[in-house]
């Protein structure tokens, strides 16, 4: 059989519809996350559950590390960490310096020193900043603007020639100083020329994006995406080109794309924006790639992390043998398995925030707004409502879940939990010392406040929050004292329209805790389990 047939036959095979019933679900790991590792020498995506979108991947020795674009959130590039591509756990943000909407960065060492590029969006337009670490746990350098207009999406290359590139979108790419922290000439329009799909394919916009190079023997690989990163199901895509030289000429894979997702029946959609990584087994022929997806029917929850394997032709070219991602695959051999995951619960004794917490588009003084004390997180009230008051937001990755809080309102403001897209999309409830506020659709409707009974002179207002979140239905109960009696509330909200093909920005829908208004709020316990299917 022709090598052309046995890969039709095997796509064919993996890619065969699963009925819904049947489709094997992740291991439970931390607190009932999911989790990819089966435990039986086979995993089951994603590797990263939840709004982890443009993976960037660095093997380093035996470690792997990794990050993801963190949009408006900040600490922002937090970097997760591996030894078996499996199992990761974050580690620290290197990002906390707000400098825009960060999008698909590049992870790279070169030299004994670690780089970060950050391709970031601010009201002036599309740009490049670095930051660099001698250990990549930090700490990292202030941001470097590499002054590069119009621009996204780097991917670090060292030439034949010992110099340094970054590739940008569209087919451009730029030199670097030998220290990486400053172009030097400029931007070349033309240094590779993006793979066109048929004009009948069902996608999104062409859009070519995320190059990523690496060099394997005598090649050097361009590793790319076009079809647009959301839109229909069948948009984004996996693309490859080669040359002898990083000055090219640049020839494309006579396979591509190398991933597609080709049906709305398919689990994952979307798929794209993929890096090749050497698996751990030591093997030359041990390679993996890493990209993200939509989870079909869960665009709330972002694009997440997804690893497949991919073997390499006769010729020289990469081809992905994972299928469709619907069933269970073969684990990376060697590696050491590690930690998943990281709980999100969270009891305020440390003073310090978790990798779990950031920001929603915080000011330059956002921090401030913070203190620890006695085991609770006090949040000094910002803006007017929910929209406007940089909530802290948190990422998860289940599709069913509960998480409540403890929450003390001082002053004249209101503060609660909910769930946050964007300030145009967001659902929660909240309360004053006087009154229960409920925002739903993005708004807070005032004819659902409730008048709350009066306090007892020289006493705070005390609630105890709970929200359960089962496949986009979402119920809150609260309790005002101290969980001896609940009350539900009496709006049971469906929240699967809160994602980026309605509001854009590209990024999920988190749980918030939120204080907006006059006065502070002080918060304790935030508990966090999934829930079982």
């Amino acid at each position: 059989m022709s090598l052309s047939r046995r890969h039709a036959l095997q796509l064919a095979l993996a890619t065969a519809s699963v009925p819904a019933a049947a489709t094997p679900h992740t291991a439970a790991g931390v607190e009932g996350q999911r989790r990819a590792d089966l435990g039986n020498g086979t995993y089951l995506n994603p590797i990263v559950a939840g709004d982890h979108a443009d993976p960037t991947i660095l093997k380093d020795r035996a470690d792997y590390w990794m990050t993801f674009s963190s949009f408006q959130s900040y600490p922002g590039a937090v970097l997760w960490h591996s030894t078996d591509l499996l199992n990761w756990t974050p580690v620290t943000a290197a990002l906390t310096e707000n400098i825009g909407t960060v999008w698909a960065m590049d992870l790279v060492k070169h030299a004994g020193r670690y780089y970060l590029y950050i391709p970031v969006l601010q009201d002036a337009g599309t740009g490049i900043y670095v930051i660099h670490a001698s250990d990549i746990r930090g700490p990292w350098s202030a941001p470097i603007d590499l002054k590069i207009p119009g621009c996204i999406d780097p991917g670090h290359a060292v030439g034949e020639d010992g110099r340094r590139y970054l590739f940008v979108n569209g087919g451009r790419r730029v030199r670097l100083r030998d220290d990486g922290l400053a172009t030097d000439g400029p931007l070349e329009a033309h240094a590779w020329q993006p793979w066109q799909y048929p004009k009948d394919w069902v996608v999104e916009m062409f859009a070519p994006e995320g190059p990523k190079l690496l060099r394997r023997g005598e090649w050097f690989y361009l590793v790319s995406a076009v079809g647009g990163t959301a839109g229909p199901p069948t948009s984004h895509m996996v693309t490859v080109a080669r040359s002898r030289s990083i000055h090219g000429p640049w020839v494309h894979c006579p396979h591509n794309p190398i991933v597609r997702t080709t049906s709305a029946d398919e689990p994952w959609w979307s798929r794209g924006h993929a890096s090749l990584v050497e698996g751990p087994s030591g093997d030359p022929g041990d390679w993996w790639m890493v990209y993200h997806g939509y989870e079909n029917g869960f665009r709330t929850l972002g694009r997440q992390a997804l690893l497949e394997p991919v073997e390499w032709t006769k010729d020289g070219w990469p081809r992905a043998k994972g299928g469709t991602l619907a069933r269970p695959l073969p684990a990376p051999r060697g590696g050491r398995r590690g930690p998943a995951g990281v709980p999100l619960s969270d009891d305020f004794a440390q003073p310090r925030m978790g990798t779990q917490w950031s920001f929603h588009a915080p000011g330059p003084d956002e921090l401030q707004r913070l203190h620890w004390e006695g085991g609770s997180l006090a949040l000094r009230g910002k803006g007017k409502s929910l929209a406007d008051c940089s909530p802290l937001v948190c990422i998860n990755g289940d599709r069913r879940y509960e998480c409540s809080v403890d929450v003390e309102i001082a002053g004249d403001g209101h503060a609660g939990l909910g769930l946050f897209y964007d300030e145009r999309g967001h659902v929660g409830l909240g309360f004053s010392p006087t009154q229960r506020l409920t925002y739903g659709y993005g708004q807070e409707h005032a004819w659902m406040r409730e008048a709350l009974p009066p306090l007892t002179a020289g006493t705070t207002r005390r609630v105890r929050i709970q929200l359960t979140n089962r496949d986009h239905v979402l119920t809150f109960r609260y309790s005002l004292d101290a969980g001896a009696t609940w009350v539900q509330h009496p709006w049971q909200m469906e929240v699967s329209g809160l994602h980026h093909n309605v509001f854009g920005g590209f990024v999920s829908l988190r749980i918030a805790l939120f204080s907006a208004g006059a006065g502070e709020a002080r918060f304790r316990h935030f508990t966090y389990r999934g829930l079982p299917a």
